[in-house]
């Protein structure tokens, strides 16, 4: 196996160099995360697959969940002599990273996967099929880093392709978009050439999205459960149950993640306007530069919407959006200024116990 196989690239190549030069690191070789459970870890390097667990001076100084190893991650590793087992010592700085808030009311970022360049946004063309989800997931794809590709699956159950497609396109700019089918194989061919050797690229969408078929398709074999939707509703149910990197036989890496009935964003503010660049360039008209665009006189967006060009539905899809990446930035403003105040805390109580 490869490094650049699994795609390591100089970004990290260079980083190896700096942190080799340390003399506890001279044993160490690069391994990259393919799973990851309770902070217990398998990961893939040249020499073999691992299962590994972090060094105590690594949890020591890692302050929060992101300083942790997440799938997808390159990690500095020192094999056990004669054991099937690493340590890790130390985490490469990520060249992109999806993230979501946790589930919750817990305000914490949760890392769904690191390091790759596409992200294939699954959607069905079923009853599931939702485009404010696929507006939010945008969102969220163009802050990671990452490159956004929309995959519309189940094509063989929609009887109107080409609508569905085109409103799409409505939100989703400068994207390209592939629709599938499983039973036929429609679009998979597509699919399967955007993975050349060392691009690795994350699943990401809603239960019931057809992103574990999808997997199995591009694979060529069955390596994730794969279960129906629910009549009533066409819902999904949960076939993947954590993440997972996996090899393709092009050569390229992919990412399947358990579904995730609503994406709760994380710190995406700038990637709003990519997201909603019609609204973006709209506003740019209004007279007033502080418009709201709710009802205030001249709004060039509120004309867009009687003239029919904007639909409602989407500006207020984009008010959401804004208001919950508000919340957000007021609560981690409000975390990190007081994480800062017991981190002087602990400073000076060590330094009283010194001077005694």
């Amino acid at each position: 196996m490869k490094l650049t196989t699994l795609g390591f690239t100089t970004y990290f190549e260079e980083q190896m160099i700096e942190m080799k030069k340390q003399s506890k690191m001279k044993n160490c070789v690069a391994a990259r995360v393919t799973l990851e459970h309770k902070h217990s870890y398998r990961v893939l390097a040249e020499e073999g697959e691992w299962l590994a667990t972090i060094a105590g001076h690594y949890a020591y100084t890692s302050l929060a969940r992101e300083d942790y190893p997440a799938v997808g991650d390159w990690v500095l590793v020192e094999k056990m002599p004669g054991e099937e087992r690493a340590i890790i010592h130390q985490l490469f700085q990520r060249k992109s990273v999806f993230s979501r808030k946790v589930a919750g009311q817990e305000i914490q970022e949760q890392i769904v996967a690191s390091n790759v360049d596409i992200v294939l946004l699954v959607m069905s063309l079923n009853a599931d099929f939702n485009i404010r989800r696929m507006e939010r997931y945008l969102v969220a794809a163009w802050d990671s880093g990452a490159k956004p590709v929309i995959v519309l699956t189940k094509a063989d159950l929609c009887e109107d392709v080409a609508s569905l497609v085109q409103e799409v396109e409505t939100v989703a700019f400068g994207v390209d978009i592939f629709v599938t089918s499983a039973l036929s194989g429609e679009g998979l061919m597509e699919i399967q050439a955007l993975f050349q050797e060392g691009v690795t690229g994350a699943l990401l969408g809603s239960s019931g999205a057809g992103k574990s078929t999808l997997t199995n398709a591009l694979c060529g074999e069955m390596l994730m459960k794969v279960a129906g939707i629910r009549e009533d509703d066409a819902k999904g149910r949960h076939t993947t149950t954590h993440r997972e990197l996996v090899m393709l036989p092009t050569g390229g890496c992919l990412i399947d993640t358990p579904g995730m009935r609503e994406l709760q964003l994380w710190d995406q503010g700038d990637s709003l306007a990519s997201s909603f660049q019609d609204i973006e360039e709209l506003a740019s008209a209004c007279r007033y530069r502080d418009c709201t665009h709710q009802t205030e006189p001249y709004c060039a967006v509120q004309q867009a919407i009687i003239d029919g060009d904007l639909d409602q539905y989407r500006l207020q899809s984009y008010f959401k959006l804004q208001r919950e990446l508000a919340y957000i930035e007021r609560k981690t403003n409000a975390q990190a200024k007081l994480e800062e105040q017991r981190k002087w805390k602990q400073i000076t109580k060590g330094l009283k116990k010194r001077n005694k």
